[in-house]
């Protein structure tokens, strides 16, 4: 194992991997080779995890050249976790600056190809954890789902992705992007392995006073023992809109056939508030992110340009310099947004349909066991074919909604069009 790890041959900088940790690889692998006891087993040890996540020692940049040079002073719970249990962690993938994009273009080190054709996006922002696992560097990986960052490259992967319910699984030592909608997962080859993962991770932890105290005792043994026959599947009509290419639309409704085949009852259901998700999510995402980066003043850490003699000149010359077009674009909008004057009329009030919204999906869910809609209205698209900001975040429409209302989402493979996976 060692001798394998040591000639593993890096694709560009930025292309997946950002970098391999040879000496976290070693630490991790003597559990396996002193064949101690632990959770995960063999065949789902190795991972990589997104340069959004925390381990203590180690570079981690959230894919920004604002970062590019910060040492973690702690390593997140959910790392930590699956250290404990045997998880051998790999390197660090690519990711959009701080979690912001669809396509993992918005990487200061360069965007990251999809393995299933490499002039095309992985999705975003974890695309580096999806192309990681599709392309057979690891055989699992963490991302952040903020607004579908897992879910949406897990479909252009072709692999299993999945954002647990808001709480169960510690954010501590994730670098934040947007707090009430932030939360770590898993992306797998398989249900059985992001079952795993997720459960490895999740608990009650001290460090994060988000974490829920109501989490299922196991959820490997939930899922073990679950009966898709006799289930209510939902099908919300307003995923199977004008939006959405037909040819997926026909291989999803082919697959929940399958499930009505095996004893499921499927029937059509109403969101009606779906449509607000995306403007609530636009909103509230910026308001958090514009107060989360504001750490990042050249002050306190990573890049400091001190070059104006000035205080306000190191924070307007650090933050040029380190944050790229898409980062800065959004905090303008999540500044603007909270500012006198127009808090109540934007902030405040998405916040009121984000509750309604979770409302809808709660008295949803009295008439349905699970919901089965796509994950991405489209497959995975060229490098650089979207240019247009809003064009890019309405990949996000299908996924956002979750994030919204706090609940669990999962991205598995359906199929393909033009050869290209959907979920």
């Amino acid at each position: 194992f060692r001798r394998d790890v040591s000639n593993v041959r890096l694709p560009p900088k930025g292309d997946v991997v950002i970098g391999i940790d040879l000496g976290t690889t070693f630490s991790c692998a003597s559990i396996i080779e002193n064949d101690k006891p632990r959770m995960i087993p063999s065949r789902t040890a190795t991972t990589t995890i997104p340069s959004i996540v925390l381990i203590k020692g180690k570079n981690v940049t959230a894919a920004s050249k604002i970062l590019e040079n910060y040492i973690a002073t702690y390593t997140a719970t959910a790392i930590r976790k699956l250290q404990n249990a045997g998880a051998i962690i790999l390197g660090r993938t690519n990711n959009d600056e701080f979690a912001m994009g669809g396509s993992t273009e918005n990487s200061a080190f360069g965007p990251t190809k999809n393995p299933w054709d490499i002039t095309r996006v992985p999705g975003g922002s974890s695309g580096g954890s999806a192309a990681a696992v599709a392309g057979d560097l690891c055989v699992a990986a963490i991302g952040s789902d903020t607004g579908g960052s897992i879910r949406q490259p897990a479909s252009f992967c072709g692999i299993v992705g999945f954002k647990p319910t808001y709480g169960t699984v510690s954010r501590n030592g994730l670098i934040a992007l947007a707090s009430s909608l932030d939360q770590i997962g898993p992306l797998t080859k398989t249900v059985d392995d992001a079952v795993l993962l997720a459960d490895v991770m999740s608990g009650v932890d001290t460090f994060d006073s988000t974490t829920s105290e109501k989490q299922p005792s196991s959820l490997s043994e939930e899922y073990a023992s679950f009966d898709i026959k006799g289930k209510k599947i939902g099908l919300p009509k307003e995923y199977f809109s004008e939006k959405l290419d037909p040819r997926i639309s026909t291989i999803i409704k082919n697959e929940v056939a399958k499930l009505e085949n095996v004893g499921a009852t499927v029937s059509e259901v109403s969101l009606p508030l779906t449509k607000y998700s995306l403007p609530v999510y636009y909103i509230i995402m910026p308001a958090e992110a514009s107060s989360n980066l504001a750490r990042f003043d050249g002050i306190r850490y990573g890049l400091s340009d001190r070059s104006g003699g000035s205080l306000e000149s190191v924070y307007i010359n650090t933050r040029t310099k380190g944050f790229g077009d898409e980062v800065r674009r959004r905090l303008m909008i999540g500044t603007y947004v909270l500012s006198s004057g127009y808090y109540d009329a934007y902030y405040g009030r998405a916040q009121k349909v984000r509750q309604m919204i979770k409302n809808e999906f709660e008295k949803v869910f009295h008439e349905v066991d699970l919901l089965v809609t796509p994950t991405a209205h489209t497959t995975a698209f060229v490098l650089g074919a979207k240019t247009d900001p809003v064009e890019m975040y309405l990949q996000d429409i299908f996924t956002v909604s979750a994030n919204i209302a706090g609940i669990s989402g999962v991205s598995i493979p359906a199929g393909k069009v033009d050869d290209l996976p959907v979920g």
